[in-house]
């Protein structure tokens, strides 16, 4: 049984909404949801000029390999109303990525884990926190408490209250 950590967002919709039904689909056709942080709100990151994101991360218990779990990830995103262009940080229904998975190393076009931005993102280090806060990025060696500590983005994330 392999773990691994996703963070689910998105601003456009029922934010909170979709986020649920993207679990619900996950334990359907990835896995078993063991954990799961409270949900964040945070400004948009990169394309600054759109509506706050919701954003959650979950631990996951799966059987499916990197690749397996990437194809389930992305037919969620379809099924819940995800429209992909080829800009990057756009207003979207739901947004899965895969955080973690074991402590492998991943770099293909199609997939790159650890995801290469986590160090970067607060709105991704501080739901990881609650759950890992002593798991360690295989590239960095670093835990993710060391990682938040060190991050220099500044948005405001705040735990969301319905």
């Amino acid at each position: 049984m392999n773990t691994s950590y996703l963070i689910l967002g998105g601003n456009k919709g029922k934010r909170a909404e979709n986020i649920s039904k993207a679990i619900e689909l996950i334990e359907k056709k990835a896995g078993t949801i063991t954990k799961k942080s409270a949900i964040f709100e945070t400004a948009a990151w990169g394309n600054t000029n759109q509506a706050a994101f919701l954003n959650q991360v979950i631990e996951l218990k799966t059987n499916l390999n990197p690749f397996g779990l990437l194809k389930s990830i992305l037919e969620i995103e379809i099924e819940l109303g995800r429209m992909r262009d080829s800009k990057k940080w756009t207003a979207r229904t739901i947004d899965i990525d895969i955080l973690f998975f074991d402590a492998e190393i991943i770099d293909t076009p199609e997939l790159k884990i650890p995801h290469p931005y986590i160090q970067e993102r607060k709105f991704v280090l501080i739901p990881l926190m609650e759950l890992a806060s002593n798991l360690m990025h295989p590239i960095s060696k670093k835990t993710i408490q060391a990682l938040l500590l060190e991050c220099t983005d500044n948005l405001e994330v705040k735990q969301w209250k319905k």
